[in-house]
């Protein structure tokens, strides 16, 4: 299976909702290696990596978000996996 990578901004109602919680939860579980943070317009930015089929699973997540999120756009930017990352976490500026 292909590695890859994928840089995410999803805006709407998304921080106070548990959104980077169950984003660092839905990775784990995948075995998604990489980062998500709060942006100061409101908005999360995320990358992960992993198996292609693993990384589709989370970003597609991200098109909903946890309950209580209403995600209204997500911008998906594919790039070369780098494997720089050796698990997931939450980043907090």
């Amino acid at each position: 299976m292909p590695m890859t990578r994928a840089h995410v901004y999803v805006r709407g109602r998304v921080q106070g909702v548990f959104f980077r919680a169950s984003t660092k939860d839905r990775a784990l579980t995948l075995g998604v290696t990489g980062w998500v943070k709060n942006c100061l317009d409101g908005s999360v930015e995320a990358v992960f990596e992993g198996k292609k089929d693993l990384v589709d699973k989370i970003v597609n997540w991200c098109r909903k978000g946890p309950s209580g999120a209403r995600v209204e756009q997500i911008d998906v930017s594919w790039e070369d996996f780098t494997g720089e990352f050796d698990a997931f976490s939450v980043v907090y500026e």
